[in-house]
């Protein structure tokens, strides 16, 4: 260990920066003293890279701000009226995509750009949410209301009804003529007043066979329902009698008023052992399911041809229904009105006038045809070039006329 002074002073001298010693005020003895400056860059270094960071900023930039104007346009075009001026229809099938769907809109005319609408309904979050079915468009329709209309699956309805009175083949021929309806016809045709009078409610896609089942399922239960709570001592067999007189009814008058008395009539007839003597036995027994031409009329030689529906004919009730029967004609034959009627005949004005004896309806006969006739010479005035005569004249009150031919 060295401890000679002079060697340390020697030393201490030697690390002493030469020069003369500068005095300092008390600030700047207080100032710190800078740091070792970092290693300087070459010039051409520093400006190639903040030329590449400014590249790079700017390029990010216009990326947002185009993403952003595209957005905006994207968004408002979305929910803007659509190019369609006209209601539409527009059909999607099951499994459809987003993209095929919006092909398919932009086809139709119904959106202006494909592209928008698919990424708007993914924008949504309803890429799996669109239906499949047909929906009515209404006319200028945003690409934002069809969506909404596809994912709600709120499908066109299409509207099938069987009036009552028809036969099952003019039934079933407004089924096969329904075209929102899909399949074939049932290979079986089935039997008489067996399909219910309804109107059905279904969406395109449903098949024919679908509304036959359905028809003749709800008819099967009607007709049940209605025959547990029918009147004691009715003077029918079974149900299958209680359809065939309940078409009758359906097919005589239309006025819901009188469908009770009329089937009055009828069981009071078949109770007394008198023949019916119904009009529309006789057409059906001539014309069969297809029914008679709006322009042929009943002649008298009609009356008179033997078939297994004439009831001026045959005892009792015809071997089938005569049409499918709607609920009120069931309802009237299951619970007729309590009279002694046996006999009615029109009058003139779209209903019918009822009488307990012969005596009455025949006059009641007496004041049709008077008006029959009053009808006719009026129109033969008001047409001078009518024809008249005929080698089988129509039959006289031949509309509901039960019992006429007594």
């Amino acid at each position: 260990m060295n401890t000679n002074p002079a060697d340390n002073g020697e030393f201490g001298q030697r690390q002493a920066a030469p020069g003369p010693i500068v005095p300092k005020t008390a600030s700047e003895a207080l100032r710190p003293e800078a740091g070792t400056p970092p290693p300087k860059r070459s010039r051409a270094s520093r400006g190639q890279f903040v030329v590449f960071m400014n590249f790079v900023i700017s390029s990010i930039m216009l990326v947002v701000l185009a993403a952003g104007v595209a957005l905006y346009f994207g968004k408002q075009e979305f929910n803007e009226p659509g190019p369609s001026a006209n209601a539409d229809t527009f059909p999607v099938k099951p499994n459809s995509g987003v993209q095929d769907i919006a092909d398919q809109l932009e086809r139709r005319g119904l959106i202006s750009d494909a592209r928008i609408f698919r990424l708007g309904v993914r924008a949504y979050g309803n890429d799996s949410a669109l239906k499949a079915g047909e929906y009515e468009i209404k006319p200028r329709a945003s690409m934002h209301d069809i969506m909404e209309l596809l994912k709600s699956g709120k499908s066109v309805m299409y509207s099938l009804t069987i009036p009552e009175g028809l036969t099952v083949e003019q039934a079933l021929q407004r089924i096969a003529d329904q075209s929102g309806l899909a399949g074939d016809m049932p290979a079986t045709v089935p039997p008489e007043g067996s399909l219910a009078t309804d109107t059905l409610r279904f969406t395109r896609g449903a098949t024919r066979q679908q509304m036959v089942d359905k028809l003749l399922a709800d008819q099967e239960k009607l007709v049940d329902d209605v025959w547990q709570r029918r009147a004691p001592d009715l003077p029918l067999a079974n149900v299958e009698d209680f359809v065939i007189l309940a078409s009758i009814v359906e097919k005589e008058t239309g006025k819901g008023d009188e469908r009770s008395r009329v089937a009055a009539v009828f069981l009071n007839r078949l109770a007394k052992g008198m023949r019916l003597q119904s009009d529309p036995t006789i057409i059906y027994g001539l014309f069969g399911g297809k029914g008679k031409p709006a322009d042929r009329p009943i002649y008298q030689s009609d009356i008179k041809k033997p078939t297994p529906y004439n009831t001026y004919l045959i005892n009792g009730l015809p071997p089938t229904p005569i049409a499918n029967p709607g609920r009120a004609s069931l309802e009237a034959v299951a619970n007729p009105s309590k009279t002694d009627d046996l006999y009615f005949v029109a009058d003139g004005t779209g209903g019918h006038v009822f009488a307990a004896t012969l005596a009455e309806h025949n006059e009641n006969v007496a004041r049709y045809r008077a008006l029959q006739k009053k009808q006719a010479e009026d129109a033969a005035k008001a047409d001078d070039a009518k024809v008249d005569g005929q080698t089988d004249a129509p039959v006289e009150g031949g509309d509901g006329d039960a019992g006429a031919a007594q």
